[in-house]
Formats: C-alpha cells, sequence, structure tokens
C-alpha cells in the first residue's frame, strides 16, 4: 500500500454535546462519530502523520470554541468551512445502565451544509493519503450534495487516495429506507476499507451473517473489510480475499458504550496504515474500544 502523503481527512459533523453531572447539571463539550474517530486517531498516530478535519461551522461563539478544541486536540482545522449565520448542532445525553439515549437539535447545523461549495471540498481532498467519513456524514447532506460527494470521492480514489467508510446506519437521519440503503451502498463502492456493524446491516440490510455483509461490500477485489459486532466475533476479509474471525477484547462491566466503534475504528486505522497487519490491527482497535466503554463519554484519555 503506497500512499500519496502519510495525511488523514476525516469528514463529517461535530456536535455540541451536554452530558448530565450529578445534581441536574450539565457539562458541555464536542462530539461526534468521525470526530470521535479523529481524535483518537491523533493520539496513536505517530508525529509523522497529519489527521485533519473536513467540516462546516458558523460564526458564533460555540463554533469558535469548537475550533479551539479541534486544535487543542491537535487535529488540523485548515480544511473546516465557516458558514455565516449557521451554528454547530447539539445533543443533550441521558445515561442508564451504560448506555447512553440522545435527543438532538442539528436541523439546521452549518455541517448540513459542508458541501455547498463544491470546489472547495475538492480542494481539501487533494493530496490525502486517506480518506475517512461514515453513513452519518452522508446522511446530513442534501440529495445532490451526496452525489458529488461520493464522486468527489471516486476522483480521489482514482488520484490515489485511500478511502475508509465506516456505514454507521442512522435511519432517523434519512428521508427513506430506500434512500439509505442505496446511498450507503454507492458510497461503499467507492472505499476501500469498509467498517461496518453487524446489528446495522442485520437490521436494515437483512444479512443473516457477518460473512454475508463482507460478501455485500466486496464489490470488487482489493477491499479490505471489517466487521464489527459489539463483544462478539469480528469478522475480516484481508485485500487478499481471506476471511478471518477474531474474538474481541472482554470488558467485564462497561460503563458507557458510546463511541466504541469510533474508538476501534481508530485504532484498527493507525495501526493498519502503517503496515497492513489485519491481525495487529484488530487487536488495536479492540484493545482502545475497550478502554473506552471502560470509561464515562465519548472521549477519553
Amino acid at each position: 500500500m503506497a500512499l500519496i502523503d502519510r495525511s488523514i481527512l476525516l469528514i463529517g459533523e461535530c456536535m455540541i454535546e451536554l452530558s448530565p453531572l450529578q445534581g441536574g447539571e450539565f457539562k458541555s463539550g464536542f462530539a461526534g462519530d468521525t470526530f470521535n474517530t479523529a481524535w483518537y486517531l491523533r493520539r496513536k498516530m505517530r508525529d509523522a502523520w497529519n489527521v485533519g478535519y473536513f467540516t462546516a461551522v458558523g460564526d458564533d461563539h460555540w463554533s469558535a470554541e469548537m475550533l479551539r478544541f479541534f486544535a487543542g486536540a491537535g487535529v488540523d482545522t485548515r480544511d473546516v468551512v465557516t458558514v455565516a449565520g449557521r451554528s454547530p448542532g447539539l445533543y443533550i445525553v441521558r445515561l442508564e445502565k451504560g448506555e447512553r439515549s440522545f435527543s438532538y437539535w442539528r436541523s439546521n447545523s452549518a455541517a448540513r451544509a459542508m458541501m455547498d461549495d463544491k470546489e472547495q471540498f475538492e480542494r481539501s481532498l487533494e493530496g490525502k493519503g486517506v480518506i475517512f467519513f461514515s453513513g452519518i456524514t452522508l446522511a446530513i447532506l442534501s440529495p445532490e450534495n451526496r452525489d458529488r460527494f461520493i464522486a468527489a470521492l471516486a476522483q480521489a480514489r482514482l488520484k490515489g487516495s485511500l478511502i475508509a467508510f465506516d456505514p454507521n446506519v442512522r435511519p432517523h437521519l434519512w428521508e427513506s429506507s430506500d434512500v439509505m440503503r442505496s446511498t450507503i451502498s454507492k458510497a461503499g463502492e467507492v472505499a476501500d476499507i469498509v467498517l461496518p456493524s453487524f446489528e446495522d446491516e442485520h437490521t436494515h440490510f437483512g444479512d443473516k451473517s457477518s460473512e454475508e455483509t463482507i460478501r455485500r461490500y466486496a464489490t470488487e477485489p482489493g477491499k479490505v473489510i471489517v466487521v464489527k459486532n459489539g463483544g462478539h466475533e469480528v469478522v475480516t476479509q484481508s485485500s487478499q480475499g481471506d476471511l478471518s474471525f477474531w474474538a474481541p477484547a472482554k470488558v467485564e462491566n462497561p460503563v458507557d458504550t458510546t463511541a466504541a466503534g469510533d474508538a476501534f475504528n481508530a485504532g484498527f486505522l493507525a495501526s493498519y496504515l502503517e503496515d497492513e497487519n489485519i491481525p495487529d490491527a484488530v487487536a488495536c482497535g479492540g484493545a482502545l474500544a475497550a478502554k473506552v466503554i471502560s470509561k464515562l463519554g465519548a472521549l477519553v484519555d
């Protein structure tokens, strides 16, 4: 795997997070699926790698705070777009027995306009070694911008960028189940590495097994596919087409399962991009996910 540059650009939506404290108070922070992966990648990758984030923010106080948070985490902000008059999305967390539930306010978030300037987006992709996005990234875009997004990634791939994709299926963000399935399938076709979760694929695509999920995403030779399955077996397909089965790291008493998949993605990619060793990459992803679910919050040190 010869990369054109040791840089990884993650694309998506970071939101304001309000999470509960004792006494009915809340603390504020920032999180979102692809940003969580960026945050963990920055901690796992050597300094020789540049980790950047592409999104859109507004011109308000919370957008400025978000950008400061990105920079403080060591995430490159040069490709972040500013949209006048907009603000980041917001969600509030409720935690019960280690599982978090969420209420969202994101219908007019700045991130939904990240693709409005197609040329700027294409410039941001130029020369990037690795580009990572998710199904949530696609879901918040307009139908027209989704098509432009996937087409731009296909062009970046032709120019040498490695494309990684987590389908991260969230049906409430899509206008219909048919559109969701069709768009996610198209996105999978332009990806070199696909990181689905079996529960999502079983529920929304009807897959009976992780192997069936792999067959569905293996639209051409050479793809690496890693099917996560919570605390159950991880199934992988190498770029040579070999299937392997891996027992996950065990966590006896998970505290908070939020961002487990995002952390796994970061651990897997940080390891795999160094030497293409799938056993080591799965172990690294599993260990990071196990650490994350042993503590409270999406972003933990």
